[in-house]
């Protein structure tokens, strides 16, 4: 009996997306509840399963969109197939294209000279091939009579026009200008790019970030503000129970957990970050479920850990941890990417100093992490030398004003300089 294999539904808003690879070849043997195959949309990156032991026959090749409920495979119930120890490796996503900027082959063309109207060449062309070498002999003339123009110039040497070889005959002339001896033009060699550009599809989920950042910049009045801050007493503070939150709770005490908690107690003070345009209403939220961007080979994307103003440091540095570890594997699903109502995210541990994050929309701001520099700084009067790191704060100016996005940026900084008022709220 053959089951048939079919893309699983992802979610109400998602009607298709690309059969991104194969994780088996046809023919192979297959077991119940394996992945067979990588399913990409818009949102979310997600595996196929096996329902059946058998032996899998595919019907739609890696790189194809596909929609929601489209039989891609069958299998054989039951039926032994080939034995494959390890996944078969994945199929580029589109077969490669031909690069739009090659250069055309060459048109067949004669290899005398032109008379006439035709050997006429303008003082532009004159110019261009006293400067760079080429013969204007050897360029296919688009003007009246054949006559070769400044454009078909320019084309020529941009590769947008062929170039034919010239055999000089004993009428043919080079082209001389006042600057320039009589001496033969050099012959200009431009090389083709085939064979080193490659091209590919972007996918889904690049297509749907693209989109997204092109809107946060076309629909929002967006405006950034910066602060620096001292980390020495968080890292006093890791350093000192880092050991022990550990053991404890069987997770390290990263950074990021108290910048949520810090910028969870500052928008509860400047409830403006916590808010949203919707047409021509503000919703404030009065809810703290932050977005923590997460890097991956496919793209950004941006998790969200609910109710952090109720997790304490352990709770949200689990979340974190497991939110990193399967959206690089593929495994985040669409409910956990949908509802944030604030964005952290942290360029820092690529080496970024500073940067201006784009608004994750419809949000009203995001909060942007960098590097850690010891810098010097004035302190009672003194010039010491602190562990530093730069804020960037991005936000709707339709929705926040300045003092607002100003003053949360200071009272973060005032919590993390001071990490035991997140303890009292104050």
């Amino acid at each position: 009996m053959a089951v048939e294999v079919k893309i699983p539904p992802m979610g109400e808003s998602i009607t298709g997306g690309l059969l991104a690879a194969w994780l088996v070849k046809s023919g192979d043997a297959v077991r119940k509840g394996q992945a067979l195959f990588s399913y990409e949309t818009d949102k979310v990156t997600s595996e196929g399963t096996a329902e059946v032991d058998g032996k899998i026959t595919i019907a739609v090749e890696a790189g194809t969109e596909v929609l929601v409920n489209q039989v891609v495979a069958s299998i054989e119930a039951g039926a032994a197939g080939n034995a494959s120890s390890a996944p078969a490796p994945a199929a580029p996503a589109t077969k490669a294209a031909p690069t739009a900027a090659a250069a055309p082959a060459p048109k067949a063309a004669p290899v005398a000279a032109k008379s006439g109207a035709a050997a006429e060449v303008s003082p532009a062309v004159r110019r261009l091939s006293a400067e760079t070498g080429l013969d204007p002999a050897g360029v296919e003339g688009s003007g009246k009579a054949g006559r070769v123009t400044k454009g078909d110039m320019l084309a020529a040497l941009a590769g947008q026009a062929p170039i034919r070889a010239v055999t000089p005959t004993a009428n043919s002339a080079a082209p001389t200008s006042a600057a320039a001896p009589s001496a033969p033009a050099a012959t200009v060699s431009i090389p083709s790019r085939d064979g080193r550009t490659t091209r590919k599809r972007m996918s889904p989920l690049r297509r749907k970030i693209a989109e997204r950042l092109v809107q946060a910049k076309t629909e929002t009045a967006m405006l950034t503000t910066f602060n620096e801050v001292n980390m020495a007493p968080v890292m006093e503070l890791r350093k000192r129970h880092g050991e022990e939150f550990l053991k404890k709770y069987g997770v390290k005490l990263g950074f990021m957990s108290f910048f949520v908690k810090a910028a969870v107690q500052a928008m509860k003070e400047v409830p403006a970050i916590n808010a949203q345009l919707d047409g021509e209403d503000i919703v404030e939220n009065n809810f703290f479920d932050i977005g923590v961007a997460v890097g991956t080979d496919k793209g950004l994307m941006v998790p969200v850990v609910r109710d952090c103003d109720q997790l304490n440091f352990a709770g949200i540095e689990k979340a974190i941890g497991d939110f990193g570890k399967r959206a690089r594997d593929g495994k985040i699903q669409l409910p956990e990417l949908q509802g944030g109502v604030f964005t952290i995210s942290n360029g820092g541990i690529y080496g970024s100093m500073l940067s201006t994050p784009i608004l994750n929309h419809p949000q009203a701001a995001i909060m942007g992490l960098h590097n850690i520099v010891e810098r010097p700084v004035a302190e009672n009067g003194q010039v010491v030398i602190r562990p530093i790191m730069y804020l960037a704060l991005s936000y709707d100016h339709r929705i926040v004003d300045g003092k607002e996005a100003v003053t949360f940026l200071v009272k973060v900084r005032q919590f993390i300089e001071d990490p035991q008022r997140l303890l009292f709220g104050v």
